[in-house]
């Protein structure tokens, strides 16, 4: 009875400490931790169709327009409907990179390698948000103009 107690009275204990602590753990949340924030609003997906600067050599380009209603699953790639080679003297899209076009061996292939149809695993639309943590980022073209100095 006596270990009963003294393990309930240790429990209550680390239970009011983890408390405490967590009231004061920084985060981006704004809230602590125990209690429900308000979710932030939904932003609008940039649209502006404009190409983005990239911040290193063999980035991929970032999305300049809405894709929410794009099929890109298996039956259809909707994205290949403006940049496929074939398409871009219509659409004026800008034609994925040729490497989009090779297989793992690099043998150069008729259509889009399987390996690179999902566009999404690496380009992605941008929002426009606001950031939450302050962005100390260097873009390699500014560390080399420094480094000449």
């Amino acid at each position: 009875m006596k270990n009963s107690v003294l393990v309930a009275s240790i429990l209550f204990l680390v239970g009011l400490t983890l408390t405490a602590a967590a009231q004061n753990i920084a985060t981006t949340r704004g809230t602590a931790l125990d209690t429900e924030a308000e979710p932030p609003k939904m932003t609008r997906v940039d649209n502006s169709d404009v190409k983005r600067q990239r911040a290193y050599p063999m980035q991929p380009p970032t999305i300049p327009h809405k894709i929410d209603q794009y099929q890109l699953d298996t039956n259809a790639n909707k994205c290949m409907s403006c940049h496929s080679r074939r398409r871009i003297e219509d659409s004026q899209a800008p034609m994925v990179s040729v490497t989009h076009y090779q297989d793992r061996d690099g043998n150069f292939l008729a259509d889009i390698s399987a390996r690179r149809y999902f566009c999404n695993q690496c380009h992605v639309v941008q929002k426009q948000n606001e950031p939450l943590l302050d962005n100390e980022f260097v873009d390699i073209d500014e560390l080399l103009r420094a480094d000449r100095k």
